[in-house]
């Protein structure tokens, strides 16, 4: 009878977690898809243009277009590239977005499942070993191209990513100090019980978006594509499919950080004055925690996009300098004050 249980029980967990993932994956492709149209329009708005508005009522159905443009392009492969490396480069680069989303708490609870992939006691730490491995996609892209442009993007994407992911870490641990758990979830349950944690650590908010910039090679950091500089650096010998999986694992990866510091600083799914605090209690409730995450994301990628078109790009010594002499004894003096801080209290 308790094998009977068990194989019930974990019956009940797989299908759960299988029906996630779905549900998570039918959210994310269409977000990833739409963010690149929103670009597109926001970009021509401030560039006083129209934008794409022919494919279907307000262009809505452009990325559509889009999608089976890059399936019918001509897949070409150069002769010259390191063929296997060149072709799982940028699922590589794609997959990791993907994985860093299973651990991230979108909701409360909906009937009796946590709206959460995987609930891990370790979340951040599995979330920031995660989120490096994006860079290996664009290094094995630059070298596996086996031409110099998109060499030189991938040494750049390499050493950003070294300069800015201690900052990324060390931004976050403060967070966990005052929550005193690694798991996702706690923390949301900590800023629910008081104010959200960008009150709290606004200098580790400042930080971890920065570096959240750098991570995903967007403006003003994408040295590693820098088109005035390296035509356009790591995905130069890309076309069809294969330059489509980078630009939706860029996209991807700014929705994962974005979902990330909506967690970490945001309160997750929750909404003060509006009763959105407290677990859910019925399926209602749920959706609208689901829906209040969702919105605190788009405003990030709506962030993300507005600040590509409105600063300029750094010169490579200045994102250097940036990391490493100004972000990173930042990070750590946070660390060592909110340490500080929290002795006092316990005194």
């Amino acid at each position: 009878m308790d094998f009977l249980n068990d194989s019930s029980h974990w019956g009940t967990f797989l299908f759960f977690s299988a029906l996630k993932v779905v549900m998570a994956f039918a959210v994310v492709m269409p977000m990833v898809a739409y963010s690149v149209m929103l670009e597109r329009r926001l970009s021509a708005a401030i560039q006083d243009r129209i934008g794409p508005n022919r494919v279907g009522p307000f262009g809505l159905l452009q990325p559509l277009a889009d999608g089976l443009k890059s399936f019918l392009k001509e897949d070409f492969t150069p002769s010259h590239v390191r063929k296997v490396y060149f072709i799982i480069a940028p699922a590589v680069s794609m997959i990791p977005a993907f994985l860093t989303i299973a651990v991230i708490p979108f909701g409360s609870v909906m009937g009796t499942q946590a709206m959460v992939i995987a609930n891990l006691n370790v979340g951040i730490l599995y979330t920031f070993s995660v989120v490096s491995l994006g860079v290996y996609g664009i290094v094995l892209a630059g070298w596996a191209s086996n031409s110099k442009y998109p060499f030189l993007g991938g040494i750049r994407a390499s050493a950003q990513m070294i300069s800015y992911e201690i900052a990324m870490g060390m931004a976050a641990v403060p967070v966990f100090m005052l929550v005193g758990d690694l798991n996702l979830g706690k923390v949301i349950e900590y800023q629910a019980n008081g104010a959200w944690l960008v009150f709290k650590q606004p200098i580790a908010f400042v930080i971890f978006l920065v570096a959240a910039f750098a991570e995903t090679n967007r403006l003003p950091f994408d040295l590693p594509e820098s088109e005035t500089e390296l035509v356009s650096g790591y995905n130069t010998e890309y076309s069809s499919m294969k330059f489509a999986l980078f630009f939706m694992g860029e996209y991807a990866a700014m929705i994962a950080v974005s979902a990330l510091m909506v967690t970490l600083f945001f309160g997750g799914w929750t909404l003060p004055f509006f009763g959105l605090n407290e677990a859910a209690t019925s399926i209602a409730g749920g959706i609208a925690h689901i829906l209040v995450f969702l919105g605190k994301v788009a405003c990030f990628m709506v962030f993300f996009i507005w600040i590509r078109w409105m600063i300029p790009r750094f010169r490579y010594d200045q994102l250097m300098d940036l990391g490493w002499r100004r972000f990173l004894p930042l990070a750590l003096a946070n660390i060592i004050i909110t340490a500080a801080i929290l002795w006092m209290q316990h005194l």
